[in-house]
């Protein structure tokens, strides 16, 4: 059966449309005294973005911060703060920053509308109850989380998202203008992710022409962002995050979002880095990309952190290969149906012990 699969049903593009933001949510704001909730990364407390935050009388501004990697824990935590805030829900979340703020808010605009944890549904399509209206706005690009229909957390056991028609965001804005300030080695680490994004997705076995037409486009955008730059690299990058996202919507990511994911539940790392820490050690299964990427890597004096794996303990390694293998979707779309004779215990071992 082909798959049906859900999209951002709004969209609005350009340098300055940040400022559109009021006039679109203003359909939301039907009610007397509904109020919106704004969830904006808290690196941006003292910035001029902060200024251009219009709130209206009855909205809250929630700081996100997002030093650690999105966690089960802190999304209950943010959604019993908007329960508080009112006894009615809100008339909708607007996430604002990069994809950790994002899946963050996708994360609480659906957990305000069904009960118990958001570690009960770290799964595919577990949510029952349609979250309430939610807008993304990105501060980064690359992750393609502005489009995905997943909100990635780590949880108790694993990290894992929530896979559901109901995550993907009924708004988004995409301005340029807000990812131009992001410092350097963060908007390489985010670009990347997008770039690795278009290289499973092209290299997999879940491909079709839907999803190579939107990955063939980002990749050769990253390529432009990334080897040659140029003025409209941040428009560029901001549509190489959208494109790749939707690549993936209709296939798949692949080994190295599947060992990333270990990383990032048991040493900590940020999604973007681990993603690159890990892709440098997977020139046997992308060795053209790989190569490419060490290029884009040498261009931007990018050094990537060495030895990461020193002092982890046994239970470390096993707990990251245990998470790498519930990954199935994406080891079947890198390696086929067969991929538990490839990617065994051991192998997965043996590239861990790499990095």
């Amino acid at each position: 059966m082909f798959r049906n699969f859900k999209t951002v049903p709004f969209v609005v593009f350009g340098r300055g449309c940040f400022s559109q933001l009021n006039d679109i949510v203003k359909k939301q704001r039907k009610a007397t005294g509904a109020f919106m909730i704004f969830m904006v990364d808290d690196v941006f407390t003292d910035s001029h973005l902060r200024e251009k935050i219009s709130l209206q009388d009855q909205d809250h501004l929630i700081w996100i911060n997002v030093d650690d990697e999105p966690k089960t824990t802190y999304v209950d935590q943010l959604t019993r703060s908007v329960h508080q805030l009112s006894g009615d829900l809100p008339a909708g979340i607007i996430g604002i920053g990069g994809g950790s703020t994002m899946d963050l808010a996708k994360a609480v605009s659906l957990m305000l509308t069904n009960p118990g944890s958001s570690a009960d549904y770290q799964g595919w399509d577990l949510i029952k109850n349609p979250a309430i209206y939610h807008v993304g706005i990105p501060t980064l690009s690359g992750t393609g989380a502005e489009v995905s229909r997943t909100t990635v957390l780590a949880g108790p056991e694993k990290k894992l998202g929530i896979n559901s028609d109901h995550t993907v965001f009924d708004q988004i804005i995409l301005d340029p203008e807000l990812i131009s300030g992001a410092p350097f080695e963060q908007r390489f680490y985010t670009g990347m992710d997008c770039y690795i994004h278009c290289v499973e997705s092209l290299n997999g076995t879940y491909l079709n022409t839907f999803s190579r037409s939107y990955g063939e486009k980002a990749i050769a955008l990253c390529r432009e962002v990334f080897l040659d730059g140029g003025p409209e690299s941040d428009d560029k990058l901001m549509i190489a995050s959208y494109f790749g996202g939707m690549s993936i919507a209709y296939s798949q990511v692949g080994i190295c979002h599947a060992l990333s994911y270990g990383l990032s539940f048991v040493l900590g790392l940020h999604h973007g880095i681990g993603n690159c820490i890990v892709f440098d050690q997977l020139e046997k299964y992308y060795p053209e990309e790989v190569g490419e990427f060490r290029q884009m890597m040498e261009k931007h004096n990018i050094n990537l952190p060495k030895g990461i794996m020193a002092g982890v303990k046994e239970n470390g390694i096993e707990k990251m290969i245990d998470i790498t293998l519930v990954l199935e979707p994406l080891m079947e779309n890198a390696l086929g149906p067969d991929w538990k004779k490839i990617m065994t215990r051991d192998k997965i071992r043996e590239i861990y012990e790499k990095l």
